[in-house]
């Protein structure tokens, strides 16, 4: 009586995709082989494609036949067993001569015959024509998708693939985590470990992310509305997360923490942000009794300035930033009244905007052309890659100078905007803040930080020096370097 080995195998290993196909395909197999009363020596289940040769369990059961063990094989159907044509061989080889007397499928009629043979042997090519089909149709759906500027993959953190109508769309609220993660990264002071823990981020497996993946983040020209495939750079479609700029900054900021730096022994956070107000030399600090101290350094000076205590230091902190706050109400009104401007602005910017378009139809015929070129074998795949990333890259600035053109006229309103929001964001830095965000909104908003007497004091930076007091709106209480009122500031907003 023949002996058979039962075969099932699936093309993914992955456990969410075709979960039940090899459960299926056994109880199939095993009801068959009671019908037929056949006697299996062994069931070998598999989670790997046929496309390729080397499946580790389908070898073992090749050579345990070649053993003796069995003499045929129970599967669902022939593509079960192979779709390519080195696995194939080895059946119908095995077959000729004599290692394999029987083949049985469910679905498939086999009979070891010269005609058996010929039939099985078309319907591995059939796999096999299946499988280089389907290739060259995802290869073509994926070109498809790059000449629309359509990433052909899974959305990266702070995207969602919708899949009704086959784009990506920025996920209602990361997308926000993922612009204020640039924001922080740019200004130099979070490295990608303060970043992870700042924000909890966690994988979907609720693991907290790896200060490789946030880099991956970073790195992602994605979230400026462009992305790599295959080496090669593409336009998107998709709606950008934040500006070519801020990417930019980011990628500065990346690059130049990638030289090595000495780190600092003591970790002190305030040390370098501070000078003496009395001899100018530098601040430094040291633990006294549970406490940090900070104090002149004295070098090379009799500089009598005293300690001060860092929550002494902290406190005044604080209160410098809620002099610098806005409450909910000034924010929402003033706010109101910027939509109000914006709304109103007409711009005779077209003539602009036009020369500026036409300095980027040139560059798209550049494109088409290199394009043409490469298709013809005229130049070499990475020479074509170089170069259109340099003319894309000249199209994107172009782009946006459209952008700044139209709003010419009315560029005081975003710095306007921006500076009500961090006025905002200020008192709940000043109320919750730990020590990082403390320091690193004190020198967004101002620089030459002192202390002298034991007291701090700084130089406003532009948009926050002393502002007029309408009677409405708060002061801010601190030293300018000019009494000239920020460029972008419109007293309308007191009357």
């Amino acid at each position: 009586m023949a002996k058979y080995f039962l075969y099932a195998r699936k093309s993914s290993e992955s456990e969410e995709r075709q979960v039940m196909s090899i459960d299926a395909q056994i109880d199939e197999l095993k009801e068959f082989a009671v019908k037929e009363k056949l006697e299996i020596v062994a069931s070998l289940c598999e989670a790997k494609t046929a496309k390729q040769p080397g499946r580790t369990l389908f070898g073992e059961m090749l050579s345990r036949i070649d053993a003796g063990e069995a003499d045929g094989i129970l599967a669902w159907h022939p593509d079960r067993l192979a779709r390519n044509s080195v696995d194939g061989g080895r059946i119908i080889y095995m077959l000729d001569t004599g290692k394999i007397n029987s083949l049985k499928f469910p679905t498939f009629w086999f009979d070891n015959t010269p005609q058996g043979k010929f039939m099985l042997n078309i319907s591995f090519g059939q796999s096999k024509y299946y499988v280089d089909n389907l290739s060259e149709n995802v290869k073509r759906g994926i070109r498809q998708k790059l000449r629309k500027g359509i990433w052909p993959g899974k959305a990266p953190f702070g995207y969602n693939n919708d899949l009704r109508h086959h784009t990506i769309l920025p996920d209602p609220e990361k997308h926000k985590l993922v612009k204020r993660i640039f924001e922080l990264y740019a200004t130099g002071e979070y490295t990608f470990e303060q970043l992870i823990q700042k924000f909890d981020i966690r994988t979907k497996t609720n693991k907290i992310m790896m200060p490789g993946d946030m880099q991956h983040i970073l790195k992602n020209p994605f979230y400026s509305g462009v992305f790599r495939f295959n080496n090669e750079l593409h336009q998107g479609t998709h709606k950008p997360i934040i500006t070519k700029k801020l990417f930019d900054d980011a990628q500065a900021v990346m690059a130049a923490r990638g030289k090595r730096r000495k780190k600092s022994s003591h970790g002190y956070i305030f040390t370098d942000l501070m000078s003496c107000g009395n001899c100018g030399r530098a601040i430094t600090a040291e633990k006294q009794k549970g406490h940090v101290y900070y104090r002149c350094t004295k070098k090379r000076t009799n500089c009598d300035e005293k300690y001060i205590r860092e929550e002494e230091l902290l406190s005044q902190f604080r209160d410098t930033l809620q002099k610098v706050s806005l409450s909910d109400d000034w924010t929402k009104n003033l706010l109101a009244k910027l939509d109000e401007e914006q709304a109103s602005a007409i711009q005779s910017s077209s003539v602009l905007v036009q020369a500026v378009e036409g300095q980027i139809m040139p560059i798209k015929t550049k494109m088409d052309k290199l394009l043409d070129s490469h298709l013809d074998g005229i130049i070499d795949k990475q020479d074509y890659v170089n170069k259109k990333e340099k003319l894309l890259n000249e199209k994107l600035d172009l782009e946006a100078k459209i952008k700044e053109v139209r709003n010419k006229g009315n560029d005081w309103l975003e710095p306007m905007r921006e500076f009500i929001l961090d006025s905002c964001q200020a008192k709940k830095i000043a109320a919750n803040g730990d020590s990082l965000q403390i320091r690193t909104f004190l020198k967004k908003i101002g620089s030459n930080f002192t202390v002298k007497g034991k007291k701090f004091d700084w130089l406003a930076k532009r948009g926050w020096k002393i502002m007029p007091d309408f009677g409405r709106f708060p002061t801010v209480q601190a030293r300018s370097d000019s009494n000239r009122e920020p460029r972008f500031w419109r007293p309308m907003f007191y009357h």
